[in-house]
């Protein structure tokens, strides 16, 4: 089976489209290769098949914070906007999971963007739903505390067992703190009895009392 056949989307392209995008062989890459880097030129239009790939915005002060995530069926912002806008990069993308994916060169995107209806569409629906978790993660950032930024991640990140392995680094990356004021926000949320924490792992034991966190800024 073709590559485009493995996805739902891709598969109702037009054959014409699909030829061109079964032309380009995916890459495998392991966790933590560096996709693209601030100031580097746009590649290409990023299409994910498996995996997951994380786009950081770097500060001067080497603190990053995690601008959004890239899993299958989903957009890359940076990648089309520099498409569209002629700009370089202006963040860092690293895959968080071993990841399949294709890039699309830049003269092949424009050329299915003219002729193909379909693949026009998923580009420009999966640009607006990018586009609305972009809005959302200012929102966030920008009227939410700490406490609720935390808990809501604890939730939506925590495994059906209720269970999260992630560091506290990465936890502050994610929501865009310090690691520090997570350690301490952890330790608050130890002490209420809604969770338990340790070496890179944190376990939800009152998730009814974590979701009335992320809903208040009091803790």
């Amino acid at each position: 089976m073709s590559w485009t056949g493995a996805d739902a989307a891709l598969a109702a392209l037009d054959a014409p489209a699909r030829a061109t995008l079964d032309a380009l062989t995916p890459l495998d890459l392991p966790a933590g290769a560096v996709l693209f880097s601030p100031g580097e030129a746009v590649k290409g239009y990023m299409i994910v098949l498996s995996g997951r790939v994380g786009v950081h915005l770097i500060g001067p002060t080497g603190r990053d914070i995690l601008l959004y995530e890239v899993a299958p069926g989903q957009s890359c912002i940076q990648s089309t906007l520099g498409l569209f806008g002629g700009d370089d990069y202006t963040a860092e993308a690293i895959t968080e999971l071993p990841t399949r994916l294709v890039l699309l060169p830049r003269v092949s995107f424009f050329d299915l963007l003219d002729r193909s209806p379909g693949f026009r569409r998923l580009v420009f629906e999966a640009f607006a739903g990018r586009m609305q978790s972009m809005m959302q993660l200012i929102e966030s950032v920008s009227f939410l505390r700490v406490e609720q930024r935390l808990a809501a991640l604890l939730l939506k990140r925590a495994d059906r067992a209720g269970r999260l392995e992630m560091t506290q680094a990465d936890i502050a990356t994610a929501i865009g703190s310090a690691r520090e004021v997570v350690s301490r926000r952890l330790v608050r949320l130890a002490r209420k009895g809604c969770i338990r924490h340790g070496r890179g792992m944190v376990e939800i034991l009152d998730r009814a009392g974590l979701e009335r966190q992320a809903r208040s800024a009091a803790l």
